[in-house]
């Protein structure tokens, strides 16, 4: 292959390397993608001491691998926090984990009562801490914003599921936290 192919290549890899470490981060994946991480080192490896002449390949070539070196230092560095039990996303999830299961059944089943007030609240705290686990401002978030976000999508978001009775759930995606409601159970 030429380094025209080689280099759209180690883009696309590139690409579906970032994708995949952030599966592996928010703990869609259980294992490093440290097969594609080797194919692509390798590829840098090959044209690290060849002479590209061509300024545009050139360019392209070392915005790529500075690219790669960035990425590689993040990924080492969050590997290592959750290695040490660090890493914010972790330690939320884990919270998150410990808390539904030091609630019991009766305490969840109160808390998606028929009143929208405790799951106000409940969806504003969690709200709150996905966007300081993902280092995102919480300054100014309020309750009544929240509130007003939901009440803003509930008509539409209500004619898509086919009811009005819905629930809502925290969630993050790509690095930042949503609110997504289904039908209430």
């Amino acid at each position: 292959m030429g380094i025209v192919q080689d280099l759209t290549q180690l883009e696309l890899q590139l690409d579906e390397l970032i994708r995949r470490y952030e599966r592996f981060f928010i703990g869609l994946e259980k294992r490093e993608p440290l097969q594609l991480l080797s194919e692509i080192e390798k590829t840098v490896r090959r044209y690290l001491n060849v002479p590209i002449n061509n300024t545009m390949y050139k360019h392209k070539y070392t915005t790529l691998v500075a690219r790669f070196n960035t990425y590689r230092e993040h990924w080492n560095r969050t590997v290592r926090q959750i290695e040490e039990g660090r890493y914010s996303r972790d330690r939320f999830i884990c919270d998150l984990h410990e808390r539904r299961r030091s609630d019991g059944p009766a305490t969840r089943g109160a808390r998606s009562g028929s009143s929208d007030e405790p799951e106000l609240d409940r969806l504003f705290r969690e709200f709150g801490e996905a966007r300081r686990a993902c280092n995102l401002p919480v300054e100014k978030l309020t309750r009544e914003k929240v509130a007003a976000a939901i009440e803003k999508s509930r008509p539409a978001l209500a004619a898509r599921l086919g009811t009005e009775d819905l629930t809502f759930r925290v969630v993050v995606e790509d690095g930042k936290p949503r609110i997504k409601a289904r039908r209430r159970t």
